[in-house]
């Protein structure tokens, strides 16, 4: 396993259509492997493969709750439902921080690291990693949908209370 450079923005493959995932083998499993060992050195809850400069569809997601890691290749959102708005941040955009209103629940096709095809539901805080990363992987940046800024500071104190 290996940490890896997080690109920050703006990088052109941050903008981007990414690749679908064809070949399942070691070098994918290696990809993810990696993946989530820079995401969770880089204290985040998810990671796509453009934020290490790879033009995958790939993202893994960890919120640190019972579903542990989750791994999704080729991900395609089948339903959302609901509303939520909270703060969001972005590894590729270190120190910014902004309201973003989400879906509070996603239905999501994926495939594994063995390219078997599964279905994820998620609701709220692992619904909006869920569609963070997927964005990523369609060239969609949170900045896009930040509906207010917020300073780490006042991230700080609303945390606090």
């Amino acid at each position: 396993m290996a940490y890896l450079p997080i690109v920050e923005a703006p990088a052109d493959i941050l903008e981007k259509e990414c690749t679908r995932v064809t070949e399942f083998n070691k070098k994918l499993k290696k990809l993810v492997s990696d993946m989530h060992e820079t995401m969770i050195e880089a204290d985040g809850v998810g990671l796509a493969a453009p934020q290490i400069g790879v033009d995958l569809q790939v993202a893994v997601v960890d919120i640190e709750d019972d579903n542990g890691l989750i791994t999704l290749i080729n991900p395609v959102v089948l339903e959302e439902k609901g509303k939520q708005t909270d703060v969001e941040g972005c590894l590729s955009f270190p120190g910014l921080y902004g309201y973003v209103t989400r879906p509070s629940y996603v239905k999501v096709k994926a495939q594994d690291i063995k390219g078997r095809y599964f279905l994820i539901e998620a609701h709220d805080f692992l619904a909006r990693a869920i569609l963070h990363e997927i964005d990523h992987l369609h060239g969609i940046l949170f900045t896009s949908k930040v509906e207010k800024y917020i300073s780490e500071e006042q991230l700080e104190k609303e945390g606090a209370e």
